[in-house]
C-alpha cells in the first residue's frame, strides 16, 4: 500500500491539521526518523503552502491546531507542536503549547525540527533555555501591571521563548508574564 493511500485511509480523506477535504497531498516531516506513513501527514493546499520555513504564517488559519494537536498520530502531534512554536507570539498558541502532551520520544522528534535561528536564551549560569523547560526565579521580581511580586524560588514550568533572547514567558500565580532570563536558573 502506498504512503498516500495509507494517509487517505488514516485521515478519512481530510487534512490532518485543518480537516479540509480539497487539494490534499502528502507532507513528509523534516527531521523524521524514516520515510514511512508514520512520518508523514496528509495536508490541504492551504496548510502545505504555509509549511515552508520562510513563509509568513496566517496565524488565524492555524487556530485549527487547538484540535489537531490532540491527534493520536505522532506525526500530526509533531507537526502541530512545530507550528505552534512558529506561532508562539500569539497567546492562544502559547496556551496550546502549555497544554500539549507528547511522550519523550515524540517530543524529541518535534524539537529536532523547531527552528533555532536566533540567539540562544540563557539562564543566570549561561545554560541555554528552550521552550518547555522548567526554571526557578532567583530574585524577587515586581510584576508590572499585575500587582504582585514573583518571589525568589518560585518554579516556572513549561516556559516559552520570546522574540527577545533576554526574555522568557511563563505562568506565575496563574498569570502569563515576561521574565528576564538572567533572573532564572534552569531546573
Amino acid at each position: 500500500m502506498s504512503i498516500e493511500t495509507t494517509l487517505y485511509s488514516r485521515s478519512n480523506n481530510k487534512c490532518e491539521l485543518c480537516t479540509s477535504t480539497e487539494n490534499l497531498s502528502v507532507y513528509s516531516l523534516p527531521h523524521s526518523p524514516n520515510e514511512t506513513p508514520n512520518c508523514a501527514v496528509l495536508v490541504c493546499a492551504t496548510c502545505s503552502d504555509q509549511l515552508q520555513d520562510n513563509t509568513e504564517l496566517d496565524v488565524s488559519h492555524w487556530r485549527c491546531l487547538n484540535d489537531s494537536m490532540w491527534s493520536l498520530v505522532p506525526a500530526v502531534q509533531v507537526l502541530a507542536y512545530r507550528l505552534l512554536h512558529r506561532c508562539s507570539t500569539e497567546s492562544w498558541a502559547q496556551d496550546a503549547l502549555d497544554m500539549l502532551y507528547m511522550d519523550e520520544e515524540t517530543k524529541a522528534w518535534g524539537d529536532a525540527g523547531v527552528a533555532e535561528d536566533h540567539e540562544p536564551t540563557l539562564d543566570v549560569n549561561g545554560v541555554a533555555l528552550v521552550a518547555g523547560d522548567a526554571v526557578t526565579i532567583i530574585k524577587d521580581l515586581d510584576v508590572k501591571g499585575a500587582n504582585f511580586t514573583a518571589k525568589r524560588g518560585t518554579p516556572v514550568r513549561n516556559i516559552g521563548l520570546s522574540d527577545n533572547p533576554l526574555h522568557i514567558e511563563g505562568k506565575v500565580n496563574g498569570q502569563r508574564i515576561v521574565i528576564i532570563s538572567a533572573y532564572t536558573k534552569k531546573n
